[in-house]
């Protein structure tokens, strides 16, 4: 019997117990962005280090002015192998709201689904369990072949759903201790649940917040309606401006740098099938939008956009309270594609929020996360590992797709480290990712693992 063989048989032999694993880590709400849950944030790090440390590694935890990044090594068979950087995240998004769960999401459970069991918790599939599953294919080398057969170096922060905001600096402060051949990153999804998939574009983010004074004091409607500048009127009236009747976005300049897709390029997505009636249809809607002389894909893959993701102010209690609020707030996201500059998005944004300001009230603005949009070679050694890899665990070629979401680490890899990234992920679209009931298939989650592990006896193959 192979390697390989021996390799996916403990996998398969060892299903359950990692499961158990995975529920173990889902137990801790490493909530990134809640300080409440800071020291939860510190054991999450702390027990994917000793899962690590278990395996052979060096590891350790590194301090950053928020949450620890865990950084593991090992050092492989010394064989002229290449050397992987593998990434995750072990931080979370917040659980809210609370009560359209169908379980608590810090006490994971499995539940049946069309494909088989599924675990429900946050952190699931992002990125807790596609982390898990490279750590479980690298604990299956260490059994059979007593260590990995390519050096290895982890890198598993804790800031990912916060944008990463000390990241960068980590990564240029410890560059050269973080040298490497290429990156792998299990973050994103497949084509469906019988079709493995590579990402090789992601787009960008610029997510900003706006907040618009008026008054110097909430105001009685009756007194002073009619007279008085309500700035949730103002907000509103400003942000339905963002698109057009076509679905364009109506910054200045928004659109420089925008590349438009190749024939060849719309003609692949086309045979990829993709029915955006049913894609649609499983989230309860049937009509879609955006820019309106673009394919479905175009729209998700290769256009930028612009949404509202928060608006408040005013009174929000119950029954009725007849104000004019002084302030009026909202959250807004641009996702953007490759050739966008994100500093000049925010700036048109300002620009464009300004230039419909009545005198009497005052925009003030704040940027929680930047990132640019980037593709990623779509042919090398390292992809063609990948391909194979996947289409020997999978019976079939990988999908070769774009991602609409952000992983600003991957650009960060890039401009920093030099490193090109393999996006090698095992998510469904109904995964409810950063909604209530998120969840991962368990078959997603066994075939990921199987397919980490053949792709590091293919790269250790040449």
């Amino acid at each position: 019997m192979d390697t390989t063989q021996k390799l996916l048989n403990l996998i398969d032999a060892d299903h359950d117990t990692a499961v158990g694993r995975l529920v173990d880590w889902l137990r801790i709400p490493s909530v990134s962005a809640n300080p409440a849950h800071a020291a939860d944030c510190v054991r999450a790090a702390e027990w994917v280090r000793d899962q690590l440390v278990g395996l052979g590694f060096e590891a350790s935890l590194r301090q950053t002015p928020k949450h620890p990044v865990v950084v593991a090594h090992h050092p492989g068979p010394g064989n002229g192998a290449p050397h992987l950087l593998y990434y995750g995240h072990y931080d979370v998004q917040p659980a809210d709201p609370l009560e359209l769960w169908t379980s608590p999401p810090f006490e994971p459970v499995l539940v049946d689904g069309p494909h088989g069991k599924r675990l429900v918790a946050r952190g699931a599939v992002d990125d807790k369990g596609q982390t898990l599953m490279w750590i479980e294919a690298l604990r299956a080398w260490r059994q059979v072949a007593g260590g990995p057969p390519c050096a290895i170096t982890a890198v598993i922060e804790g800031e990912e759903e916060i944008g990463s905001p000390n990241l960068a600096a980590f990564l240029a402060d410890n560059k050269a201790e973080l040298a490497a051949d290429v990156a792998v990153i299990s973050d994103t999804g497949m084509w469906d649940v019988e079709t493995p998939a590579l990402s090789t574009r992601l787009r960008g983010m610029c997510y900003v917040q706006l907040d618009l004074q008026a008054a110097n004091r909430d105001l009685h409607s009756g007194m002073y309606g009619g007279s008085a500048l309500n700035p949730l009127n103002l907000i509103t009236r400003i942000l339905g401006e963002l698109h057009d009747a076509q679905g364009r976005i109506q910054l200045p300049g928004f659109y420089e740098g925008v590349a438009e897709t190749s024939a060849e390029q719309r003609a692949a997505w086309q045979k990829l099938g993709f029915s955006e009636h049913d894609f649609l249809g499983g989230i309860g809607l049937s009509v879609p939008v955006g820019e309106r002389d673009r394919g479905p894909l175009e729209r998700l893959w290769a256009r930028p956009t612009a949404d509202i993701n928060g608006i408040w102010g005013g009174y929000q209690g119950p029954g009725s309270k007849t104000v004019i609020p002084a302030e009026a707030h909202a959250k807004v996201s641009f996702r953007l594609v490759p050739g966008q500059d994100h500093a000049a998005v925010f700036e048109a944004f300002k620009a464009f929020v300004r230039a419909r300001l009545p005198a009497d009230a005052k925009a003030t603005f704040q940027v929680f996360s930047s990132s640019p949009g980037i593709e990623v070679p779509g042919e090398s050694r390292f992809i063609r590992a990948a391909q194979a890899a996947l289409a020997e665990e999978y019976g079939r070629p990988a999908a070769m797709i774009g991602c609409g979401g952000s992983i600003p680490v991957v650009s960060d890899l890039k401009s920093i480290l030099g490193l090109d990234t393999v996006l090698m992920g095992f998510g469904l679209e109904d995964d409810q990712v950063h909604s209530p009931n998120e969840k991962f298939d368990m078959r997603c989650f066994h075939g990921g693992t199987r397919s980490h592990a053949r792709l590091l006896a293919k790269l250790a193959g040449g």
